[in-house]
């Protein structure tokens, strides 16, 4: 195991150093002026304005130097200075987390839940009612896009119903708790604030759905179909031989092992939710790290892109780590070498 996880960390460094470069490569070829964003538009036309900014910030060198200026401030754990905000891009990121990591944490733990108690549904009712719900769940989850989700949402249960608050962490008129953790539910109860914890839990219902609906699709025909390979089983035929009720030959012999191909879904779902929820993130107004991706990529702040897809990277990354040993764990077959 010791060998095992340090391999795997030393190898890490190295794919996002070629991440890293990457990205800058990218970056640099994408057509548009970053300039627009430092200076401002009506300054463009002013050569000192423009020639004082590309100084301070390195953008009159050639194309090397940028890169080994880059990767000499990296090596200093320094992602550089973002061009919108004009804060250090680790504060921006390190502030901004907390608040994907909980849109992605509740949307996780809900998706999974529901798709698991409708992945076990359907293998028990195989090509039943149930089963086609579940189908049903699965093919809209993957195919439906997550804006015209969030907008369809918004329209019904706010703009229409009135059941569930809009966009955004809390009731903007209200105030966000003192930060211990940055996740407001948490941080609302160590307060003994039960109405701002119950607002922030209402604000997290519908980006949380949207993002976890497509789990759901994911992991309910998983579990199905891992539970129809088990059935097939022999410790399963002998289990129901030996008069054991139904329920119980499902969720403590055969859903265990049905679980296990999951373990290793969820770790790269978790990694896909918390980079990938920048279309939730925009359309519910959610002061996370994929809105702050949409605004580093519609201005060309070369440093906060390349702050968010090392942070992608990086949870990818070590959430393969995890699931690997979550797996070798969960299965005794299995050995870490």
């Amino acid at each position: 195991m010791k060998r095992y996880l340090a391999r795997r960390m030393a190898v890490m460094p190295f794919l996002l150093f070629g991440i890293a470069s990457i990205v800058f490569l990218v970056s640099r070829m994408t057509p548009g002026d970053p300039l627009v964003t430092i200076v401002g538009e009506r300054n463009l036309n002013n050569p000192e304005i423009v020639a004082a900014a590309k100084a301070q910030w390195g953008l009159d060198q050639s194309m090397p130097q940028q890169y080994a200026s880059f990767m000499k401030n990296l090596v200093k754990g320094n992602l550089g200075t973002s061009f919108s905000t004009r804060q250090p891009v680790m504060h921006d990121l390190w502030e901004r987390l907390p608040a994907t990591l909980e849109l992605t944490i509740y949307a996780l733990l809900g998706g999974v839940t529901v798709g698991i108690v409708l992945g076990v549904l359907a293998a028990r009712h195989r090509n039943k009612f149930i089963d086609h719900v579940s189908r049903f769940f699965a093919l809209i989850g993957s195919s439906l896009p997550a804006f015209w989700a969030g907008l369809l949402l918004l329209y019904v249960f706010y703009a229409r119903l009135g059941w569930l608050p809009g966009p955004g962490r809390i009731d903007p008129r209200g105030l966000a708790p003192n930060k211990v953790t940055g996740f407001y539910t948490v941080d609302s109860l160590l307060q003994g604030d039960f109405g701002l914890f119950k607002d922030s839990v209402m604000h997290l219902i519908l980006p949380a759905t949207v993002l976890g609906w497509g789990v759901v699709g994911i992991v309910s025909r998983l579990v199905r179909a891992s539970l129809l390979d088990e059935f097939s089983m022999d410790y399963v035929r002998v289990a129901r031989a030996m008069g054991l009720r139904e329920r119980t030959v499902v969720n403590t012999h055969a859903l265990r092992n049905a679980l296990l191909p999951t373990i290793t879904i969820v770790a790269f779902t978790f990694a896909f939710l918390l980079t990938g929820a920048v279309l939730t993130e925009t359309v519910f107004s959610w002061p996370g790290v994929g809105s702050y991706a949409v605004n580093a990529s519609r201005t060309l702040d070369y440093p906060a892109i390349i702050g968010v897809t090392l942070l992608g990277g990086t949870a990818f990354l070590l959430t393969n780590l995890i699931s690997d040993i979550a797996y070798a764990f969960a299965d005794p077959r299995i050995r870490l070498s």
